[in-house]
């Protein structure tokens, strides 16, 4: 998954090298993405690279080749069934977008987010609890809608990249695609944080791990609460 502004150079460039057949320049690279610094590319073309959108040729000035578009990418859902999460490291306090420029920029507006207890992903828990904090996250991890924030207790998601003490970041709905994670409510009393499958009329609730089975339910049994769009680490 790529953030709002590395989606934004990638496009940039790919179109430049359409017209020109030459790659953009910093300079002008910080200019279509409105950016204060050059330094701020610098970590969006790493992140391109290290992701495989783009390659960088050796011994060649400003030679760039984009390898894959976003829509060429293998999607977290619609092709294997995975979920490649978008992680936001460091400090829960102070919160860094991996490949974005310094939250110094203009472009990191960091929105507060509820934290609402914790999920199990993995050995049930209790339902999701009242607002205990809130934590600082920049707004290309969110999209539309409202969101919260879960302290992730368990291992059952781990193939899905979702391990214990992550914070995963929600985004609050009632309604979810198969194939989607989410947080679902059973029997009004058990937050859980799985895959969500449709089996006919029932709902299956899949872990990322084969440790555990898979859970079925009666459409009446289990609500959804919200979908999974994003994920913090802290180590």
């Amino acid at each position: 998954m790529l953030t709002k502004k590395q989606n934004e150079l990638l496009r940039f460039i790919h179109e430049r090298l359409k017209e020109t057949g030459v790659p953009p320049s910093f300079d002008e690279m910080k200019d279509a993405l409105d950016l204060r610094s050059k330094s701020g590319i610098h970590r969006l073309i790493m992140a391109l690279e290290e992701r495989g959108f783009i390659r960088r040729l050796p011994n060649r000035a400003r030679a760039l080749e984009v390898l894959k578009l976003p829509e060429s990418a293998v999607p977290s859902s619609s092709r294997n069934g995975r979920f490649a999460p978008s992680v936001i490291e460091g400090n829960l306090g102070k919160v860094r977008a991996v490949g974005t420029a310094s939250p110094d920029d203009e472009t990191m507006q960091s929105v507060a987010v509820p934290v609402m207890g914790r999920i199990a992903a993995g050995t049930p828990i209790s339902a999701i609890q009242t607002r205990s904090h809130t934590i600082s996250v920049p707004p290309e991890f969110l999209g539309s809608g409202e969101h919260f924030a879960l302290e992730v207790r368990g291992d059952s998601m781990i193939e899905a990249g979702i391990f214990e003490n992550d914070t995963v970041l929600i985004r609050r709905q009632d309604t979810a695609d198969t194939g989607d994670i989410i947080v679902a409510l059973v029997d009004d009393e058990e937050a859980t944080l799985k895959r969500l499958r449709r089996r006919g009329a029932s709902i299956a609730l899949e872990a990322a791990n084969p440790a555990y089975e898979t859970r079925i339910f009666g459409p009446d049994r289990v609500k959804i609460q919200g979908k999974l769009v994003s994920l913090i680490r802290k180590y």
